[in-house]
């Protein structure tokens, strides 16, 4: 008597882009570069363990500022190192996923060359983006020497999460682009085969 609820398949439709699926990568599926895949389940466990960690710090500062009326200037350390990989690891699994908020309004409505024109256009201009993260990552790797103030981890071991993860988008953003390349010249391709 009662019709489902036709929402869901309304907002699947809406958020479903049919030409973007062969540009995204299946992780669960096994589409894509068995590369990226791998490095995107890793982050994600990786993501799940930092989280844990920086509330369990956290955690014990207000812990120990509450109950025992003292600080542990140790925990606000530890909680912005853990903070900034938390940042960078996220961006590039999120990157990976295509997770990231666009704006596609456009895209969808253009003929399949041209909107693989268009992915292709962005995924260079982010490719280009991320690599001059790179170049700056690596200059402030270059010229840092320095520890944290308590905890003594060089300032090396936080800044290499921007190097490594922008390194990862860079690639991905690449691998789309070869693949935009391939369905401008065949918009009719079949979705690309695991391990493309």
């Amino acid at each position: 008597m009662t019709s489902p609820n036709p929402l869901p398949d309304e907002a699947s439709a809406y958020l479903a882009d049919p030409r973007r699926e062969p540009l995204e990568l299946d992780i669960e599926g096994g589409r894509g570069p068995a590369p990226f895949r791998w490095l995107t389940r890793l982050m994600e466990h990786l993501i799940a363990t930092i989280l844990v960690a920086l509330i369990v710090s956290v955690s014990a500062n207000v812990i120990g500022r509450s109950l025992l009326n003292r600080s542990l200037p140790w925990a606000d350390e530890l909680a912005r190192m853990l903070f900034i990989w938390l940042i960078f690891i996220g961006a590039a699994a999120a990157f990976a996923r295509y997770e990231h908020i666009a704006v596609d309004f456009l895209v969808r409505r253009l003929q399949p060359r041209a909107a693989y024109a268009l992915y292709l256009l962005q995924h260079l201009i982010i490719a280009t983006l991320m690599s001059i993260m790179v170049w700056g990552g690596y200059l402030v790797m270059s010229r840092s020497t320095g520890r944290t103030a308590i905890l003594g981890v060089p300032w090396n071991l936080i800044n290499v999460s921007l190097v490594l993860c922008s390194l990862f988008i860079v690639a991905v953003a690449l691998w789309r682009a070869w693949q935009c390349l391939r369905l401008i010249r065949d918009p009719n391709l079949d979705q690309p085969q695991a391990g493309d």
